[in-house]
Formats: structure tokens, C-alpha cells, sequence
């Protein structure tokens, strides 16, 4: 899994309307970058709706957040128009950005293991470093705990 300080691995990903998002185009902004499971299962749901719910916040501190998980644009699209998700989720059906976070490996399910998305969030600061990282989140409170270290990390910076 990259690290706080590290610079922060290139992506470009396809959002839900299948528009490329590179994150060099976000350069200047800071950016949540969270990677979760699959679309509309109950965690994934509850966390991309606190997320909506925080945007206006996150705006406010010139944030960008980003949701990441191996579903196509247009499931993405079907969990967006579903819940109203007001945020945008890229598609990694090729897992190589997983990958290249740490978000991708071997999780265990009653007793048994088998790969996939660990879900994580990283904080990228507006130079394209790694400011901060949850390796493995906890749903209840995540979206709160990112927010407060953003402005941390903001009010330090000035």
C-alpha cells in the first residue's frame, strides 16, 4: 500500500458516464481518493451516501472526492441515479489502479480467502502526495474522520 508522503500513484479511469478522469488534471485540488467493494451492496451504499451528504464540506475545503471499484461505468451509473450520489466513482475493471494503491489483495470471509478490493481512502494533497491513508475503513464515522484531516492538514499548510 503506498504511504503518507509518497507520491501518489497516476491513474486515468473512465467515471460513470465514461469520461476519462486522470488524476494529473487534478493537480491544484486536494483529492479524496476511496476504493470500495461494488455498487449498491449496504457498506458501499452507506459510505458513497455520507460521502454526498459531506460534499458541500469537502467543496468547501477545494476537495475532490473520487470512488473507486472494479464495477463498469454504467453500474456505476445505475448506483448514481438509484441513490442520487451527488460524487464521482471511476471504474477499474481492470484492477491495475487497485493494484497500484494496495486496495487489491487477499481478504478473508468466514474462514475462507480470496482476493479483492480492501476498502481504503487516501488523501492527496494538491501537489499529487500522499497526505494521509485509512488502510482498512470502517464504514461508521470514516467520512467525518477524512474530513477532519483534511482541515488539519489545510489549516497546516497556510
Amino acid at each position: 500500500m503506498v504511504d503518507v508522503g509518497q507520491k501518489a500513484p497516476e491513474f486515468c479511469l473512465p467515471n460513470q458516464d465514461n469520461v476519462e478522469i486522470c488524476l494529473r488534471d487534478l493537480k491544484g485540488k486536494w483529492v479524496v481518493l476511496y476504493f470500495y467493494p461494488k455498487d449498491l451492496t449496504p457498506g458501499c451504499t452507506t459510505e458513497a451516501c455520507d460521502f454526498t451528504e459531506a460534499l458541500p464540506d469537502f467543496e468547501k475545503l477545494d476537495a475532490v472526492i473520487l470512488g473507486v471499484s472494479p464495477d463498469s461505468p454504467e453500474k456505476h451509473r445505475k448506483f448514481i441515479e438509484k441513490k442520487g450520489l451527488k460524487i464521482t466513482l471511476l471504474s477499474d475493471e481492470s484492477k491495475e489502479v487497485l493494484k497500484a494503491y494496495g486496495a487489491w489483495g487477499l481478504k478473508k470471509l468466514y474462514g475462507k480467502e480470496y482476493e479483492g478490493v480492501i476498502r481504503s481512502t487516501f488523501l492527496i494533497d494538491p501537489e499529487g502526495n500522499i497526505a494521509a491513508v485509512w488502510p482498512k475503513v470502517r464504514v461508521k464515522g470514516h467520512v467525518e474522520a477524512v474530513k477532519t484531516k483534511l482541515e488539519e492538514l489545510k489549516n497546516s499548510k497556510q
